[in-house]
């Protein structure tokens, strides 16, 4: 009986994460599909005029559609059109705020030049003896840098099992020890609640590195 038992879990833990994640990518294409196919009339859509129903179709749609967007931009016309267009949005009281910031996480994400969110370290936090996971975003500047410490870093402390939420603090950066880890490792640590840990070389808490890489 313990054999089977053993057998049982095995098979979920083998199975488990490959379903899931085939769940995941179905789920993600056909909401992809189904989101192309309302947007595009009838007489457009590729869907209408095949006997039977393509998966990630509206996909490539969209993978194409965003190419050509981005092709259009990159003319004159195109930034023509694009600056009138923000300029449009800037004038809006609160659509331009949501319009900025969410630009601004984009170039801050997408953009191959920038560093920010790319180092994972400790920090002694929410008190002295209790150490959480961080991601450094920024060095602080302006008038955050003149009320605090001038070698101060900005943090932010993502929640367990849901990293999209959590807190932004400023330290000193001789209060951080930085890790080895990649920042997708330190997700998924985070995520798992501590239960995947990266196979990485342990750093003592008690070694605190000065230099850390911050961009600026």
């Amino acid at each position: 009986m313990e054999h089977l038992r053993a057998y049982f879990i095995a098979g979920i833990l083998v199975t488990g994460p490959i379903a899931l994640t085939l769940y995941l990518i179905w789920a993600f294409v056909d909401f992809i599909d189904r989101s192309v196919g309302h947007i595009l009339p009838d007489e457009y859509n590729p869907q209408t005029y095949l006997p039977f129903h393509v998966p990630g179709l509206g996909l490539i749609l969209a993978v194409i559609g965003l190419t050509l967007i981005g092709a259009a931009t990159a003319g004159v016309l195109g930034r023509v059109l694009l600056r009138m267009s923000e300029r449009i949005l800037a004038r809006m009281p609160v659509v331009r705020g949501i319009y900025g910031a969410v630009k601004q996480i984009f170039e801050t994400v997408l953009a191959k030049q920038s560093n920010s969110f790319r180092e994972v370290v400790l920090l002694e936090w929410p008190r002295q003896g209790m150490w959480t996971v961080a991601f450094v975003t920024a060095r602080a500047e302006g008038e955050i840098k003149a009320n605090v410490a001038p070698e101060t870093i900005g943090l932010y402390v993502p929640t367990t099992p849901n990293p999209t939420s959590g807190y932004l603090v400023y330290v000193p950066r001789e209060e951080v020890v930085p890790l080895s880890m990649s920042v997708e490792d330190g997700i998924k640590l985070v995520i798992s609640g501590g239960i995947i840990t990266p196979e990485t070389t342990d750093t003592p808490v008690a070694g605190k590195v000065q230099e850390i890489v911050v961009p600026k």
